[in-house]
């Protein structure tokens, strides 16, 4: 149809064609600029030119938001663009993509700004739990706890660990000065369990440093803070153990623990020196009787051998098999013995000695080793030390049986010294007749 000039009363008056689909009416004033009104009563202006040999149409916008002059100084700006050679489809395309790359981002900020420790420690544990142990696991999981929850052996309520009180804080207000706030509170209160947080804290603001959700936010890690070390300070050296005079009294009460599983593992706890954990771990597969070894998870390696010596044998021989772990517990979620320390702390006051850890037995079999002049290396390696030194890391490889010789000397003495009567077994030979 013939071009007009638009005017708001014409374009109101303009109708669809009857028997049609739409009807357009295109501006005498303003090139390219058209009015749509539809079968259906929609109209809306519209823009049309030839770019690159095509025709192209794009849509302005409804006729109740866009007045005529709007309209025309819309189409004038599309129809300097495609005399540039320029698309105004992929232009518009491109700034809508980038509006929404800019409401994404903003979005994106806004949840990272409001992510608090609480909100990511679950998600940093998550992840690294395939790469840890579950004493790691759990001390993650205490460290943290809200507290107040019932405990399975005891009317008390859990504690709150150390970490809780940041856990409501979000990640960018860990400065260095709320670190050092929380350090001041702690080390009042629990000073050990609070550099333990203070590692783990520290470990876990260098992932979440490194984490694609995260690292925008933690950009300085506040658990270095020299400062927040200070306040807390430095540990104790320990020094509880056992000496040579105390085995007697120690065993005497531990033997009488009525929970055989606790006494045997207690009891096996010094006699071989390792790690707790190490020992409660202990499966059934691990145990090689016949060959007399037993099979470790290692904190340096994936697992270390070391002898099954008389002592041990025997006590392990007598537990029940009740499930997959030699020290099992039927009451616990696990099947494995949980919680020794209090019948050792109490078998440990009867005998009158002073306080003793767990940690301590492992410390009393490094001691004691050397009153049978046991050789560094060797008393090491049964507790899984790190090797020290290049000849000690490369070159030294030493075979079960020279650690049996030495792990059988230590153990036969320290029986000595605690008055315990004990004869092995010897292992009996029987000739099986040829078929």
């Amino acid at each position: 149809m013939a071009k007009v000039n638009f005017t708001a009363d014409r374009v109101a008056a303009f109708q669809c064609e009857s028997g049609k689909q739409q009807s357009i009416m295109w501006d005498a004033k303003t090139p390219g600029l058209g009015l749509r009104v539809t079968a259906a009563g929609a109209r809306s202006y519209i823009f049309e030119t030839r770019l690159q040999g095509k025709t192209i149409r794009i849509t302005i916008g409804d006729t109740r938001t866009w007045t005529v002059a709007k309209a025309q100084a819309e189409a004038t700006r599309h129809k300097a663009q495609t005399d540039q050679g320029i698309d105004p489809r992929q232009l518009r395309a491109e700034q809508q993509a980038a509006q929404e790359a800019v409401r994404a981002e903003t979005a994106a900020a806004a949840v990272r700004n409001s992510i608090t420790l609480g909100d990511a420690w679950p998600v940093y544990v998550a992840e690294r739990t395939p790469h840890w142990g579950e004493h790691q696991i759990s001390a993650h999981r205490k460290i943290i706890q809200t507290g107040g929850e019932k405990r399975k052996r005891s009317p008390k309520l859990t504690k709150a660990g150390p970490l809780s009180a940041l856990a409501g804080e979000r990640l960018v207000d860990l400065t260095d000065a709320r670190i050092e706030a929380w350090a001041k509170i702690e080390a009042a209160l629990r000073p050990s369990s609070a550099r333990l947080a203070m590692r783990l804290l520290k470990a876990f603001l260098n992932w979440c440093s490194r984490h694609p959700a995260y690292a925008a936010v933690v950009t300085v890690n506040a658990a270095k803070s020299s400062r927040a070390r200070e306040i807390l300070g430095k540990p104790k050296v320990k020094h509880d153990l056992l000496q040579r005079e105390q085995l007697a009294a120690w065993f005497g009460e531990v033997r009488k623990i009525g929970n055989p599983v606790i006494a045997a593992y207690l009891q096996t706890l010094l006699m071989i020196g390792a790690r707790r954990e190490e020992v409660a771990g202990l499966r059934w597969a691990d145990v090689d009787f016949q060959w007399g070894s037993l099979k470790l998870k290692d904190k340096m390696e994936d697992f270390r051998m070391v002898p099954l010596t008389p002592f041990v044998s025997h006590l392990l021989a007598g537990l029940p098999r009740r499930n997959e772990w030699v020290f099992s517990s039927p009451s616990a979620d696990s099947g494995k013995l949980a919680e020794p320390r209090i019948a050792h702390n109490e078998a440990v006051a009867a005998a009158g000695l002073p306080h003793l850890t767990l940690h301590g037995l492992r410390r009393s079999f490094a001691t004691l080793s050397e009153w049978v002049e046991m050789p560094a290396g060797i008393a090491a390696q049964i507790q899984g030390h790190a090797p020290q030194g290049v000849r000690e890391q490369n070159y030294i490889k030493r075979p079960l049986d020279l650690l049996r010789k030495w792990h059988v000397q230590i153990e036969s003495w320290m029986l000595e010294q605690a008055g315990i009567q004990f004869q092995p077994t010897p292992a009996v030979l029987r000739l099986v007749p040829a078929t």
